[in-house]
């Protein structure tokens, strides 16, 4: 265990209440005599109570499985031979060599806050800039790709993903049947059910912006951009046997492989890469680049390497730092901007809005989530505010703008204003190009042999489960994605003929037998 405090001073190493009281006696309660009863004045011992009932939040929705760590990332200065400024403004890019202070919290998706790290599963990959403007927060996943397009299928694609409401057990049918009745998910069910789906920890897997964004120059000028987290360490992924043995062992191996290695000085580097196009719908080309669905393929849009990041510091406090951590997708700095994708648009509510609700009102004057610039706002109440964020010398009796009593002034506008032209149409419909199966035929034929090997038998393991529609639904998307991929995944289920319960965690090889075998290999024991 590391030695945290050096301090040579008795009174500091005390133990006191909340309210700055030494405890003198923190191994009994105060009682009528030594057998009890309590009494109610027992103060030390209710705020010590009292706080243990509350010492958790509301677990994350989605993610609630993380890890965290703080960094730096320091830029390159340029996009290939071109200087960055001429496509963002954006400070936290400019200037070669300058560094930003960074917050990383890695997480699982699916499943809550102790599950095991070796599930398959999407990971997030979310990073906090500390810019000179005020934070940038990049949310991601390790994988590019996402299963839907339209954020209005959110809530309905985590439900059936999540645990069943009444068994409170993860079904492979809901997931399938979710998936087979929307076809635009096929290519993230082919990341996720090869050995994609399962990366080995958080320090050797890659991040993604996944969403679709904008940068902005001086000259209020925007092109689309995709962000890339490729691993110093190199890529490493597990077979679904593989992480069974992991997880028989340690079920907290990826949180216990970050912390070791920040410990020992092997610390986590990851180099960003950005895909750059030119705004606009782009007809040439048979996807829209703002489906989330897709990929920009590199041959096209080549990957252009801007800085790199480094994790050098493990959080002092796991409750303070990773677990009240807050990101954002709509949390952008003076040079990044949103695109339209529907997907980004939706996020951008919904994660602010759920960090308000499980941390508070105030979560952004935490110091974990607080900018490392100074603050100033008209915002002031709610629970837990600890303080107003005054500006030097303004006028604490003037909380709106304008005012001519030394309120809070507006910002000067730094670069050109975008003001992208924008006209249509309002309507409910999907987006033109959807193409759902040819990159999951792409993926499939770019995977070595073993992945395509270990991608069928997890299908087939978990599809043999499900109904029948729900079969033949999956196998034509196979097939329209690639001939040998439909062929095998139908030979395969043909030949299956499955009994095993659905009830289980995606690509478990025994999960629905193990209820019985526990049975089977249980001892017996005589009542105490």
């Amino acid at each position: 265990m590391t030695k945290q405090n050096d301090s040579t001073n008795p009174e500091d190493m005390t133990l006191t209440n909340r309210q700055g009281h030494p405890i003198t006696n923190n191994q009994n309660l105060r009682t009528v005599g030594n057998r009890g009863p309590a009494t109610l004045e027992n103060y030390d011992f209710l705020e010590k109570l009292s706080h243990f009932d509350r010492e958790r939040i509301s677990e994350r929705v989605v993610h609630a499985r993380g890890a965290g760590a703080h960094g730096y990332f320091e830029t390159y200065g340029v996009v290939g031979d071109e200087p960055i400024s001429n496509y963002t403004r954006a400070k936290v890019f400019q200037d070669k060599g300058k560094q930003t202070p960074v917050f990383v919290r890695f997480s699982t998706v699916i499943h809550g806050g102790h599950s095991p790290e070796t599930l398959r599963d999407p990971r997030g990959f979310a990073v906090k800039f500390y810019t000179e403007d005020g934070n940038w927060d990049l949310v991601g996943n390790n994988l590019k790709i996402f299963f839907i397009r339209d954020a209005i299928k959110f809530p309905d694609m985590i439900h059936a993903f999540k645990p069943d409401p009444i068994t409170n057990i993860q079904s492979v049918e809901r997931f399938f049947d979710f998936c087979a009745s929307s076809p635009e998910t096929f290519h993230m069910v082919t990341l996720v059910y090869s050995p994609w789906g399962i990366p080995a920890n958080y320090r050797m897997m890659q991040g993604s912006g996944v969403n679709t964004y904008k940068w902005v120059n001086h000259e209020g000028k925007a092109v689309l951009v995709k962000y890339h987290w490729e691993p110093l360490q190199g890529i490493k992924n597990l077979t679904q046997k593989e992480a069974e043995e992991i997880q028989k062992d340690n079920f907290n191996h990826a949180t216990q492989d970050l912390y070791d290695a920040i410990e020992r000085g092997e610390y986590p580097e990851w180099e960003l890469y950005v895909q750059i196009m030119e705004d606009g719908p782009h007809p040439e080309l048979d996807f829209d680049p703002l489906d989330d669905t897709k990929l920009w393929p590199n041959d096209q849009f080549p990957w252009h390497l801007v800085g790199k990041m480094v994790l050098n510091k493990n959080p002092e406090d796991y409750f303070a730092e990773v677990e009240q951590a807050t990101f954002g997708t709509g949390v952008l700095v003076d040079g990044l901007d949103f695109s339209d994708d529907k997907m980004l648009q939706g996020r951008t509510f919904s994660y602010s809005d759920t960090q308000r609700h499980r941390v508070g009102a105030n979560y952004l004057q935490l110091p974990i989530n607080a900018p490392k610039k100074h603050v100033a706002t008209n915002q002031s109440g709610g629970q837990m505010m600890y303080k107003r964020d005054l500006a030097p010398g303004q006028n604490p009796h003037v909380n709106y703008e304008p005012s001519m009593l030394n309120g809070l002034k507006e910002a000067t506008q730094s670069g050109k204003e975008y003001t992208p032209y924008v006209e249509g149409n309002l309507v409910r419909e999907s987006i033109d190009r959807q193409s759902n199966t040819k990159q999951a035929g792409e993926t499939y034929r770019n995977f070595e042999q073993w992945e395509r090997d270990e991608l069928l038998a997890n299908l087939i393991r978990d599809l043999s489960t499900c109904h029948i529609d729900i079969q033949k639904a999956m196998i034509a998307l196979a097939e329209e994605a690639d001939e040998e991929y439909g062929r095998l995944l139908k030979e395969g289920l043909q030949k299956a003929q499955s009994d095993a319960n659905a009830s289980k965690p995606l690509g478990n090889t025994k999960g629905d037998k193990a209820p019985q075998d526990a049975i089977n290999k249980g001892h017996e024991a005589e009542p105490y």
